[in-house]
């Protein structure tokens, strides 16, 4: 058995921030697939470069988590800012998500007007402001020394918010935007699906402030696809592609892994998957328990590519509001990802599209391959057809190749079925996992444990488990 300091378990943007940050130790990163990223990774197909899933760079601003990691593991990404974050249009209403509150208030009011819109996204921006300077944010379990520090950080969110802490975001909307139109709510829905992975209903006001927020922050396109910033995180570090670890157990103080390939004993090991599926990697009962404890998030997402052959000149992103639920998804919108023309590795042969919207993860299950195909094509036509309705200067005939990916694509190549963290509401905030386990030297990062998706959320968990290291 080969020894190992430090064993992650998935390349995804998670493990290979962590993975960057400790790369002078003896660390090894096991990815099955041959593209590193997971989620955030960008793969070839038919002589063209698409990315997997996420597609936007969010957070990497000074004063914030993220850029403090890159700066720390000495790491620049090749990025561009996103002139207008994402542009919605819902009815052929157009409404540009931009960093500049008068401007997006301004627009805002001519499209989806009401006398407190002021008030209100004031007072979202300003909660989101307020939760970024924190300067201890932190959530662990299991230890006296964990217990400690997240109860200085629960103290100093009270301190910071009070009563705002216990407000819901539902009651938060019907008191200040009061009388909201259908139109209005599915605006500020479809958003926090994007970054929350979930509607207003349940959720806190500081959750919905920090999800529609998104916007506010620099929002970044990855030139060359968001997998090139994973491999640049990762370009100093013992990386093993190909390597599936199926197998993990209790070794006296260590852990024994077998992989695909060979056997290892690690003194750490950090998973890069989901809670909620990681115990069918574990032989020891009692772990396997604990992790079989956390239940499923049935979210998952169904993403179309397509290449199109066009001389106009897009955005980077888009987000589509229909006014009904997609074919075999839970969603009414969905969101477009469009490679910037200057690309040379995505745009090459044509704009490279990702469109992506929610879907559950085991609708999908239990088809026969023939039934599973003729639904899969039916999501895709229709948002195909919808995004086509939306574009009227693109033309079918312009897109030259489509293909499209269910939770079961997702599984085949990145092990997980799932897409985006569980949504946190009021209901599950008890339950919401950390980076630390009860299992000595057993650690977890990624979106489904403290602080969730996206890069802000992944990189404040990727800072609380450093310091356990």
């Amino acid at each position: 058995m080969k020894n190992i300091d430090i064993a992650i378990i998935g390349s995804g943007m998670g493990g290979a921030m962590l993975a960057s940050l400790n790369k002078d130790k003896n660390i090894v990163v096991f990815e099955k697939d041959m593209n590193l990223g997971g989620c955030a990774s960008t793969f070839k197909r038919f002589g063209n470069y698409f990315n997997t899933g996420a597609t936007t760079f969010v957070g990497y601003e000074d004063n914030h988590i993220l850029k403090k990691i890159f700066d720390k593991a000495s790491v620049k990404p090749d990025i561009l800012q996103s002139e207008i974050a994402i542009r919605t249009i819902q009815n052929k209403k157009v409404v540009d998500r931009v960093g500049n509150f008068e401007e997006f208030l301004s627009k805002l009011n001519s499209i989806y007007y009401h006398k407190n819109n002021r008030i209100f996204w004031k007072q979202i921006k300003e909660i989101d402001e307020k939760f970024w300077e924190l300067k201890h944010i932190y959530f662990a379990k299991y230890g006296i020394n964990a217990y400690l520090k997240t109860s200085f950080f629960l103290v100093e969110l009270l301190k910071k918010f009070g009563a705002i802490l216990f407000k819901t975001a539902d009651s938060y909307i019907n008191e200040v935007l009061n009388g909201i139109s259908k139109e209005y709510k599915a605006f500020i829905d479809s958003q926090l699906l994007i970054t929350l992975q979930t509607t207003s209903k349940g959720l806190s006001l500081l959750a919905m402030a920090l999800g529609l927020s998104y916007p506010f922050h620099k929002v970044f396109y990855a030139n060359g696809g968001m997998g090139k910033i994973i491999e640049e995180l990762l370009k100093d570090v013992n990386v093993h592609k190909k390597e599936e670890i199926i197998s993990i157990q209790k070794y006296e103080d260590k852990y024994r892994l077998i992989s695909t390939k060979d056997e290892y004993l690690a003194s750490k090991v950090v998973l890069n998957s989901t809670v909620f599926e990681s115990g069918k990697l574990f032989v020891d009962e009692d772990i396997k328990k604990y992790y079989e404890s956390f239940s499923f998030s049935d979210q998952s997402a169904f993403v179309v590519y397509l290449k199109l052959d066009s001389k106009e000149n897009f955005l980077h992103h888009y987000q589509i509001i229909l006014n009904e639920i997609i074919p075999n998804t839970i969603s009414n919108s969905f969101f477009v990802s469009i490679s910037n023309k200057e690309d040379e590795k995505l745009s090459k042969n044509g704009y490279s599209l990702t469109i992506s919207t929610h879907s559950k993860a085991i609708f999908w299950e239990g088809f026969t391959k023939e039934e599973y195909e003729n639904k899969k094509l039916e999501t895709q036509d229709f948002i195909i057809n919808e995004f086509l309705k939306n574009f009227d200067f693109v033309k079918k005939e312009q897109i030259t190749l489509s293909f499209s990916a269910t939770s079961k694509t997702f599984n085949r190549y990145i092990n997980r079925t799932n897409c985006g963290g569980k949504p946190i509401t009021f209901k599950n905030i008890l339950e919401l996992p950390s980076c630390n386990t009860p299992f000595k030297n057993l650690y977890n990062v990624g979106d489904s444990v403290f602080a969730g998706q996206g890069w802000p959320g992944v990189a404040i968990g990727v800072d609380v488990l450093n310091k356990m290291l």
